[in-house]
């Protein structure tokens, strides 16, 4: 073996800030912060897939005995994707903005 790659085992820490990574981030507040706010998260995804499920029937079902597509139920899916979107953005860490009602406002339901 090479002196350039050194073993998985030799990793290297780096302390010049007085400790070590792992010990830092479990004694951040903003670390646990964050949990707090993805299990609300969580709990508001749940919420959004069994209202979703509920505009997925209603609209179908509208469909069904109208046999055109009702605008505020298109509408109204179209926000509730926008919120999911915004939900699973944050719970992957592809965005510090909290969504609705922890930061930012509901999403509007227009189309892009």
């Amino acid at each position: 073996m090479s002196n350039d790659n050194p073993p998985a085992d030799d990793v290297l820490i780096d302390d010049s800030d007085g400790g070590r990574p792992i010990e830092k981030n479990l004694k951040s507040r903003a670390t646990w912060t964050r949990l707090l706010f993805m299990v609300i998260c969580c709990f508001l995804l749940s919420i959004a897939g069994f209202v979703g499920s509920f505009v997925i029937v209603l609209g179908f079902l509208w469909v069904l005995f109208t046999g055109e597509v009702n605008k505020q139920v298109r509408q109204v899916g179209q926000s509730l994707a926008a919120y999911v979107y915004e939900i699973i953005r944050y719970l992957t860490f592809n965005t510090d903005d909290r969504p609705f009602p922890l930061g930012n406002e509901w999403p509007s339901g227009s189309e892009k």
